[in-house]
């Protein structure tokens, strides 16, 4: 099994219960497809397992098969500069068949962000950065498609539907009680 490289750290985007004995990692893409499957399961297992799980969001932009996937990943970063990450988040994975820059200033307005201050952070090298160490870190850990899921470190097997992902972490959960 491969394993999660590096563990999760406060520079991971974070969302759910702080001390969730489940920490849930996607490495995903924008515009795959794949991830917007998985994109309502996992908004369902935050509302259903809240006190269980953390759910962490690596970005994993394949480039060559989706060419909107890096910028995509960029304009979810530049929104997190102003507390505002998951909303564009959220937002891209709804509506992914549009992707392109136009959209992505249209959801920054959509969520009334500093229009100046999110085209300086979506074009910076801090933002390009994170985006390139969340990719490498999915290449040490195994990661070769999107969405790929790591459950307290370690990877699991995901089969599209809601129920592997929940089986994963209720095993993980009943584990750590």
């Amino acid at each position: 099994m491969s394993t999660l490289k590096p563990p999760v750290s406060g520079s991971d985007r974070q969302t759910g219960y702080r001390g969730a004995p489940v920490t849930l990692v996607e490495y995903g893409d924008y515009q795959c497809s794949h991830c917007g499957i998985a994109h309502p399961f996992i908004k369902r297992l935050l509302a259903e397992k809240e006190k269980d799980i953390l759910f962490v969001f690596r970005n994993f932009p394949l480039q060559e098969a989706h060419p909107a996937a890096y910028i995509a990943a960029l304009a979810a970063e530049a929104a997190g500069q102003q507390g505002k990450f998951w909303l564009m988040h959220d937002i891209i994975f709804e509506h992914q068949d549009h992707l392109d820059g136009n959209s992505l200033l249209s959801f920054a307005e959509a969520l009334d962000l500093d229009m100046q201050q999110f085209a300086q952070d979506w074009k910076s090298e801090a933002l390009q950065q994170k985006v390139e160490a969340d990719f490498e870190s999915g290449i040490r850990s195994g990661v070769n498609g999107t969405p790929t899921f790591f459950v307290n470190g370690e990877k699991i097997a995901y089969d599209e539907t809601y129920e592997s992902l929940l089986h994963a972490v209720e095993r993980e959960a009943q584990a750590h009680r």
